[in-house]
């Protein structure tokens, strides 16, 4: 072989070795641990991962293909969380992704190296999951439920869907997120002429026994804060306020879907979205330190007109015409 002929065939190789490093690294299987607050049948959690799925597939990822997934299902469990994170982080995965602050941080406790992607969690630097949210650091990013000033848009719904309501429980968790809800519901309330009552919610009886008891003064009203606790027993909360006739508002469309009178919040499905392309970019090499924590963009309103009948509710047109779904 000439000299001139072997010095092309070695930049050649020189040039093809950096591809075929490439495309082995796309061909090698990728595992991801996802650590749920919800149960494995709950409706609402399969529709949240549906999404996931959905938005790694379109990212050019296939679960059993060039993607591996591993879940656990934490229900609002403190001791679950404990154990599901172990579990996921014994099983070396790429990437972890879960719901929820507390989830977050029991995948913290566990490890402080494998990249966690986080969905719906309210004030995730007070709660010290992250040092900003534009330069989280560590292994934490991922994407915010709301500010707590959205909490007060609530008991305004409330009011305009209900003028003649003057007392209002809150169902709150009873941990710093729950009561940070609380306060900012709390700071619009004078101006609405609307006494407070908080309900912590760490048991179902102590939900049945609270709701009831509130409900037997009369112009009473049910605001129901976001947290793995209310989404888990929906049902259950949906059908005491209808049993009370307690006009309430929800965090989350698919309360209102399930009967609920009203919500306002964002969708937690376009978060489990967004939270592929999170993954999609650390899997390419870069850092949840460098991927700054977002905001919701976008907030749904729903109403149930059924369950507005049946409590003798008028919704007004203004309510109507800003709605982005109306179950009639």
């Amino acid at each position: 072989m000439s000299s001139r002929r072997a010095f092309i065939t070695l930049i050649g190789g020189a040039a093809a070795w950096p591809l075929a490093a490439r495309a082995q690294q796309r061909g090698r299987m990728r595992r991801i641990g996802v650590l749920m607050n919800l149960a494995s049948d709950d409706a609402e959690g399969q529709a949240r991962l549906a999404a996931f799925h959905q938005g790694l597939q379109q990212l050019g990822w296939t679960v059993g293909g060039n993607m591996q997934i591993d879940y656990r299902f934490g229900e609002g469990d403190a001791e679950r969380y404990r154990r599901s994170a172990s579990e996921l982080v014994a099983l070396a995965p790429d990437v972890l992704v879960t719901t929820g602050a507390p989830a977050v941080e029991a995948l913290q406790r566990t490890t402080r190296t494998v990249p966690i992607v986080f969905v719906t969690v309210t004030d995730p630097v007070g709660g010290g999951l992250v040092a900003s949210l534009a330069r989280p650091g560590g292994n934490t990013t991922g994407f915010t439920l709301s500010e707590y000033g959205v909490s007060g848009k609530w008991l305004e719904l409330l009011k305009q869907i209900a003028p003649n309501v003057t007392r209002a429980a809150v169902l709150r968790d009873p941990v710093a997120v729950g009561i940070g809800q609380f306060a900012a519901i709390q700071a619009v309330a004078p101006s609405l002429q609307v006494e407070l009552s908080p309900i912590d919610a760490r048991d179902v009886a102590e939900i049945e026994r609270a709701v009831t008891a509130f409900a037997k003064q009369p112009n009473g009203g049910l605001i129901v804060t976001a947290s793995a606790f209310t989404i888990i027993h929906r049902v259950l909360i949906i059908t005491l306020a209808a049993k009370h006739e307690l006009p309430a508002v929800y965090p989350y469309r698919f309360f209102v879907a399930g009967g609920g009178l009203i919500s306002y919040g964002p969708d937690p499905r376009d978060q489990f979205r967004l939270a592929a392309g999170y993954v999609d970019r650390i899997l390419k090499g870069e850092k949840p330190a460098d991927l700054p924590v977002q905001d919701p963009t976008r907030f749904v309103t729903a109403r149930n007109m059924k369950t507005a009948k049946a409590l003798g509710l008028e919704v007004p047109s203004t309510l109507l015409a800003r709605a982005d779904e109306v179950i009639e």
